[in-house]
């Protein structure tokens, strides 16, 4: 049976919970992380050196890093219409990802806990603001990318990158904040949400 170690509410966790959605993968999860299980045990970190969430347990093969686990599982699936084996149709899904976990999320690593956690360790009113700033700039390119592309990232098909993308657009419509009117990325979180594993893991009222 295919383990998943992490808590429900993270938004890496939900990643790897959805694509186990798409794919109609059985998986037993473990509640891992702050307010749960520790992930700074030795046995946790013999796991994931990084002692953080997630981690998938396929057997005996051990993995970790949100994004390598969703391909792996759309790999391992062998769904060419999640993660194609062409290299440049597979290149630009993982762009997206790639994209996902570094530009955009460092993009509110500031704003988000200020906002959405009312983190005491993040009130610097111009930090903030900059934060918001960054974070709408980054989510204009991504309504540049729709306008392009059409109903999903890559075109007419939902694929891989859609999911990472996805949550990340639930993040930045729950975050309580000034936003530009963005039509397609509006349009694209509205039609996310007739997925149901977007239901389940995307837009169900966490951030």
């Amino acid at each position: 049976m295919l383990k998943i170690l992490g808590k429900s509410p993270s938004i890496n966790v939900r990643k790897v919970l959805w694509t186990c959605h798409e794919l109609g993968l059985d998986f037993e999860q473990e509640q891992y992380g702050s307010g749960f299980q520790s992930v700074q045990t030795a046995e946790f970190k013999a796991l994931n050196p990084n002692a953080m969430v997630p981690v998938m347990i396929d057997g005996e093969f051990v993995l970790w890093e949100s994004n390598v686990i969703c391909r792996y599982l759309a790999a391992r699936e062998g769904r060419e219409d999640l993660l194609s084996s062409d290299p440049k149709r597979r290149a630009l899904a993982e762009q997206w990802m790639d994209w996902q976990a570094g530009e955009l999320n460092n993009s509110w690593r500031y704003a988000f806990p200020a906002l959405a956690r009312n983190s005491p360790q993040h009130q610097d009113p111009a930090l903030i603001d900059a934060g918001v700033s960054e974070w709408n700039r980054h989510m204009q390119m991504l309504e540049e990318q729709l306008q392009r592309s059409g109903d999903y990232i890559l075109g007419d098909n939902f694929t891989l990158a859609d999911i990472p993308i996805g949550l990340s657009v639930n993040r930045w419509s729950m975050t309580p904040m000034s936003r530009p009117a963005l039509p397609a990325v509006t349009a694209y979180y509205d039609r996310l949400n007739q997925r149901e594993g977007f239901r389940l893991y995307g837009r169900n009222g966490l951030v």
